[in-house]
């Protein structure tokens, strides 16, 4: 049987951690221990430095002469570089645009296109809902695409892969549970069947290394609210490796797209390599922030933030199963630490009550319907001490049943 470790040992983890002192960048609320930067990632006052900078004196007193001078122009691709050193692109194969949801719009119409005569799309019925939503959009106008999904029409994606597959569009790591695909081992297949891949990175860029050069992906989508912090609703980004920029188009020619927006031309000419996924006027202010979530991490070792996440996470299943599996409590996600992302979910009837039972004691995580609690752990500003307060939390709130309050059970516009 292993150990638990007690308090003085959870103290000695963070005392050795070599992050420790990321925490300190970011505002926490005192009393709260947040495990939802798979959600929303905390705030930094350098956000708000960057924020204050660009509506103070870039906007206000540069007024339109900034989209120049303090080079709004280009922020999107400036930052999608910055982007790409988080999951293993080389420079101009990144670029900062739009949303999530639109981008997959977009990549899954460009892969299509690239490959004629093959009519299929397959995705994951287990994918976060928004992929599939869009995935069916982009095919809506296609009279011949068809789209396959893994857990209907296949038990794996392995096994849907045909030659009339055009494009797969996988999760990275499952928005739910936490599992975390083979990028390397997957591509491949895709690839060796002559189809082409769309990765979601939504729950890995910032959460753990990714290597898409390395993986040889074609496409990859993600947003950066959640482990990057760029703030609520902050812009997307898309990756295109680069042997695909003189062949692939997306649908949404909008004008910062075009190769010369400012020649006002009366016809598109789509702009060079990965500057052709940009479409209308990008948020200065939503890319001034991010720029300043971005400080943080230029400095980042990602291999020192993927080691402490296994740390975490592996310490918060150990505790939870040790102090909460008598309540009904199990784990969802996987137990092996390299196929788990930065997140640890568990199931229970009630999942919801339990979760806004934590909320109210200062322990944030998230419910995802039909019965799953998750908690995200970012490294940066999670420590080992967060992890034993929120298993003690849990622990209380199912041995008193204090979620069985009918105040708990009052479901939120957002969960």
């Amino acid at each position: 049987m292993i150990a638990i470790p007690d308090l003085s040992a959870i103290e000695a983890m963070d005392a050795a951690d070599p992050l420790r002192a990321f925490r300190a960048r970011f505002v926490l609320p005192e009393g709260v221990t947040y495990l939802d930067g798979n959600s929303l990632g905390a705030a930094a006052p350098a956000v708000f430095a960057e924020l204050r900078k660009a509506a103070e004196e870039e906007w206000a007193e540069g007024l339109i002469r900034s989209w120049n001078t303090a080079g709004w122009y280009d922020l999107p691709i400036r930052l999608g570089d910055r982007i790409g050193r988080l999951i293993g692109a080389a420079p101009g194969q990144t670029v900062v645009t739009d949303t999530t949801s639109i981008n997959i719009y977009k990549t899954l119409r460009a892969a299509i296109a690239m490959r004629p005569g093959r009519n299929v799309v397959v995705a994951e019925v287990s994918s976060f809902p928004t992929d599939l939503y869009m995935a069916e959009g982009a095919i809506s106008s296609i009279p011949s695409a068809k789209l396959r999904l893994e857990g209907i029409d296949a038990a794996s994606i392995e096994d849907l892969i045909d030659t009339d597959v055009a494009v797969v569009l996988v999760n990275h790591v499952n928005y739910k549970s936490g599992e975390m695909r083979d990028m390397a081992a997957l591509t491949k297949k895709i690839q060796d069947a002559g189809a082409l891949v769309i990765w979601d990175l939504c729950h890995s860029a910032g959460a753990l290394p990714v290597s898409l050069d390395e993986a040889n992906a074609d496409f990859a989508v993600g947003c950066t609210y959640k482990y990057l912090n760029g703030g609520p609703g902050s812009p997307a980004f898309v990756y295109a490796a680069a042997r695909h920029h003189d062949a692939m188009n997306q649908p949404l020619s909008g004008w910062f797209g075009h190769a010369r927006p400012f020649a006002f031309e009366h016809s598109y000419a789509p702009g060079q390599g990965i500057r052709r996924f940009l479409c209308g006027t990008q948020s200065a202010l939503a890319l001034r922030a991010l720029d300043g979530a971005l400080t943080i991490w230029d400095e980042v070792d990602m291999h020192a933030l993927r080691a402490k996440s296994i740390r975490l996470t592996e310490l918060f299943i150990q505790l939870v199963e040790a102090k909460c599996s008598r309540y009904g409590v199990t784990l969802k996600g996987p137990r092996d630490p390299a196929r788990r992302g930065s997140q640890v979910s568990f199931v229970h009837d009630n999942s919801y009550e339990i979760m806004q039972a934590l909320i109210e004691r200062g322990v944030i995580g998230d419910f995802r319907a039909p019965a799953t609690i998750r908690f995200g752990f970012t490294p940066l500003y999670v420590g080992f001490k967060d992890v034993l307060r929120a298993a003690e939390v849990l622990e209380d709130v199912l041995r008193t049943e204090a979620w069985r309050e009918p105040r708990f059970a009052l479901r939120t516009a957002v969960t």
